[in-house]
């Protein structure tokens, strides 16, 4: 078993430390969310913690981590007589996110279940994470029927798994903490609100803290044994206050005025439901016993907003995670102040030890002690005089004016997007294989059972009609005498289910000068943002394209992080000629490039334009003929389009529609968009004929 790095090692971070120990003080905080880019130690925070946690007594041989002094009576192992303890280690389990559903909850034997009405149960992860730590790394990722078992296993603290009629309960109580790096996406509102707290990380831009951060894995892979030893001392306080502030938890009180500024600081935040007060409160009370107090103060409440409110105040997936702190003093300033109690005088620092750890209210143990001070331990840096300010940045030079009239129209600042609104459903036609989602139809692990087959691997969803159908006929034969049936694994039938599959929706949008009037524009960027939202609602991934000038530019490339893609469309400038052709050269490649890397997700193309075409860009040639052809090269591949026409005014050339009809796809006008419009009802893409030709 390799060694794991030292928690007290880590360098900064100093709330995803605190989160992650108050956690480890009071389990019923409810996890930690870890938002933050790569390479900012969000897993190696998160595999350190399980080895402060205390041990865990548990019932000899049961599968489930039964407790001897209250033993799970609906155990598959049990029932339990009393008996001595064995002691473990806590557990932490990762969860994979290309994990199965028996993986997850355990499989049970199918066909000793029928055959013999026998509970054959194989355990999973959240068995073995009872009692311990349950960790999902890029939990953003994970598959959605994933997460409905996790959103299920956290709220009633018990797993079930049931297969047609027959059911198996276990204890399924665990720490959850997830990491994730929202470029990706989003995680799902109803799974968000689930996590107790949340932090966001971000690599320092101190030099000397970013030099201790390499300074300290190289010395720990060089030697993880020996590196983990000179850490130890620091490690075993650390696990020794955790004990201590879990005794002392159950003394803290929580008195009237901290439930009043924790319910008036929800209600000022405009939090949705009850759990945002109940975990704030949870979160006071383990932030006192971790400062060794039994009295909750206002620190503690204000801190505990910090961590539990944040994740809790989004109200649609653009909007960024955030606490407005002043607005947070307001609220708690029309409170009384808490009664100081005496301080103790602060331990006299050791030779060669530098200042503490700033704590989230300035250091001490109020605000996460207990985690040993940067400027100190085996590794500490020498002192280094500061580095000097970088000089400002010189303005970039305009372009002249010989470019801007090659270029067409001049480029203007960008514009506000408009409102969103709720959009048509759009969806792919045919019957799809992608991951699993909320637009268009596809075979899936869960929906609506549409038939039987043989299993192709492992059985996990036993078609109950079709399987005694197939093993009728064969009972005489098997010497069948009693009232059981006798059933062999080849009678096993596979239901096959029909639900709904997650799109690849590229955006090809034009930013030409054609586009850039600013009311116009604006209408524009707001349909597009109201399509992202869609998307997120459906579980798709997005790409954005936009052209202008004479090229066109992969301004997103597909990912599932919607809000970086509405971050991109709110910067978009406007101006220049429009090369349409080029634009729907760049889709396609970007489409075929994503066809070999997930071959199972289907594209539908969303092209925002008014359809005109006035450059060729470095193809050459007319652009219309270009565009034209570009358009009749993506039918031919099977590309599902539509075009959202934008051409406004008195006068229209109707040249959208004509994109449209070579693409195979149908037209739609901004207000026809609109869910709550009476016109241009879009419900299924249709999808092109690789023998279409232009319309005349």
């Amino acid at each position: 078993m390799s060694t794991p790095y030292p928690f007290t090692a880590l360098v900064g971070q100093t709330d995803l430390r605190l989160a992650l120990l108050l956690n480890a003080v009071s389990p019923a905080v409810g996890g930690v969310l870890v938002r933050g880019e790569k390479g900012t130690a969000k897993s190696t925070a998160v595999r350190a913690l399980s080895t402060l946690l205390p041990q865990v007594d548990v019932v000899p041989g049961c599968r489930f981590s039964c407790a001897p002094t209250a033993p799970d009576p609906a155990c598959p192992d049990g029932p339990h007589e009393p008996g001595p303890a064995a002691a473990r280690p806590a557990r932490m389990v990762e969860l994979p996110v290309g994990a199965s559903e028996d993986r997850l909850v355990g499989a049970l034997d199918i066909e000793r279940a029928l055959a013999e009405g026998v509970k054959a149960f194989e355990p999973g992860l959240l068995a073995d994470a009872h009692r311990g730590i349950l960790y999902v790394d890029e939990v953003n990722l994970l598959h959605d029927h994933l997460i409905d078992l996790l959103l299920d296993a956290a709220a009633m603290g018990a797993s079930y798994v049931e297969r047609e009629g027959v059911s198996v309960r276990h204890a399924a109580r665990f720490l959850l903490v997830g990491t994730m790096n929202p470029e990706e996406g989003e995680l799902r509102p109803q799974l968000l609100d689930r996590f107790g707290l949340t932090v966001e990380v971000s690599a320092s831009r101190e030099p000397l803290q970013r030099v201790e951060v390499v300074r300290r894995r190289l010395a720990y892979e060089d030697d993880p044994a020996g590196f983990a030893g000179r850490w130890s001392g620091d490690e075993e306080e650390v696990r020794a206050r955790v004990v201590a502030a879990r005794e002392l938890l159950p003394q803290v009180r929580l008195g009237d005025t901290s439930l009043l500024q924790i319910a008036a600081t929800c209600a000022g935040f405009e939090v949705d439901g009850m759990r945002a007060d109940i975990v704030m409160a949870r979160t006071a009370t383990a932030l006192a016993a971790w400062a060794g107090r039994t009295e909750v103060r206002k620190e503690d409440v204000r801190q505990a907003a910090l961590l539990a409110l944040p994740h809790r105040r989004r109200r649609n997936p653009f909007d960024a995670p955030g606490l407005d702190e002043e607005k947070l003093d307001r609220i708690l300033d029309g409170f009384p102040d808490d009664e100081p109690e005496p301080e103790p005088e602060p331990e006299p620092e050791g030779p060669g030890e530098g200042p503490q750890d700033d704590g989230p209210d300035g250091g001490g143990p109020d605000g996460g002690g207990g985690v040993p001070p940067q400027g100190s331990g085996p590794d500490a840096p020498e002192a280094e005089p500061e580095a000097p300010a970088e000089p400002e940045q010189l303005p970039e030079s305009q372009p002249s004016a010989q470019e801007n009239e090659a270029a067409g129209p001049a480029e203007q600042a960008p514009v506000r997007a408009a409102e969103p609104f709720r959009t048509k459903m759009l969806s792919v036609p045919g019957l799809g294989e992608g991951a699993s989602g909320r637009r268009s139809r596809a075979r899936t692990a869960h929906g609506r059972t549409t038939g039987a087959q043989r299993p192709k691997g492992q059985l996990t969803k036993l078609h109950l009609a079709a399987t005694i159908h197939a093993a009728a006929p064969h009972q005489k034969a098997r010497g069948r005498t009693g009232r059981g049936l006798v059933v062999r694994k080849d009678d096993l039938r596979q239901a096959t289910r029909e639900g709904r599959e997650g799109n690849l929706v590229l955006f090809l949008v034009d930013a030409s000068g054609s586009m850039a009037a600013r009311q116009r524009m604006s209408a524009v960027k707001g349909a597009v943002l109201s399509l992202l939202l869609d998307a997120y609602q459906r579980r798709d991934k997005v790409g954005l394209i936009t052209f202008r000038g004479s090229t066109a530019e992969l301004a997103l490339p597909p990912t599932s992080s919607v809000d970086a893609a509405a971050a991109r469309l709110e910067k978009l400038p406007t101006g220049g000629r429009t090369p349409l052709g080029a634009g729907l050269l760049k889709a396609h490649e970007v489409l075929r490039i994503e066809r070999l890397r997930d071959p199972s997700r289907r594209p539908l193309l969303v092209v925002v334009t008014d359809g005109r075409a006035t450059s060729a860009g470095a193809v050459g040639g007319d652009p219309r003929e270009l565009s034209a052809r570009s358009a009749r090269l993506l039918a031919a591949g099977g590309v599902a389009s539509v075009v959202v026409d934008c051409e406004s005014g008195p006068v229209r050339l109707g040249l959208a529609g004509v994109l449209a009809a070579d693409l195979g796809g149908p037209a739609v006008t901004l207000d026809g968009l609109r869910a709550d419009s009476l016109a241009g009802l879009v419900k299924n893409v249709r999808t092109p004929s690789p023998t279409l030709r232009r319309a005349a």
